[in-house]
């Protein structure tokens, strides 16, 4: 349901910065990166460039590399087989698959994006092709509903003690980069100080 309804905001979002119909849903089911999609559109729609835009997005999903690393010794097949398989990672689902000691069960984590898929590209065809009978979702405080998702993440991560000294860290170097740091250099930083820790 939360995923449908971001999903619905950036195909709003998208039609009020002049997409059209067919970039955001094909963008969505393509893409299926909600933070990179949403800093790809608030770089355009400030005027930036599409170079910068695709740069945003690209740090933004950097995340996936650390959660890769993680995620590898879970999977199982050959590289093709992995590989296919690890195109399944969203944040949530990797939350989800996580088994609280390191490993991660493929067969959920799969189960748990595919759902979050086709509400993500049916969500954003909402808010593309319905979006003139939707009211303005800020107005209903529905660009809240992201932000708000990664919290319910970081707190479902935070009940595994063993866990909160290296969230804290991350947080607090994100909290202090994104005044001053160009969009999605928090989180790769962020990520790369908590691979190094986990590693160590």
């Amino acid at each position: 349901m939360p995923t449908g309804l971001i999903g619905v905001v950036f195909g709003v979002g998208a039609t009020e910065a002049g997409w059209g119909v067919l970039a955001p849903i094909v963008m969505s089911m393509v893409v299926f990166a909600g933070s990179a999609q949403f800093a790809i559109l608030a770089v355009l729609d400030d005027g930036g460039t599409l170079v910068a835009a695709l740069a945003a997005a690209t740090l933004v999903n950097m995340r996936f590399f650390v959660m890769g690393v993680a995620l590898a010794p879970s999977l199982k097949g050959g590289r093709l087989r992995r590989t296919l398989e690890g195109q399944t990672v969203v944040d949530a689902s990797f939350v989800l698959a996580a088994n609280g000691d390191g490993t991660f069960a493929r067969r959920r984590l799969i189960g748990a994006t595919v759902p979050q898929a086709t509400a993500w590209v049916v969500g954003t065809a909402v808010g593309v092709l319905a979006g003139d009978l939707i009211p303005d979702p800020r107005a209903l405080g529905l660009d809240v509903l992201f932000p708000a998702f990664f919290l319910a993440l970081l707190a479902a991560e935070l009940r595994i003690p063993e866990r909160r000294p290296v969230a804290a860290v991350a947080a607090v170097i994100a909290l202090v980069l994104v005044p001053i740091a160009p969009v999605g250099v928090p989180i790769v930083v962020a990520c790369a100080a908590v691979f190094v820790t986990r590693r160590r």
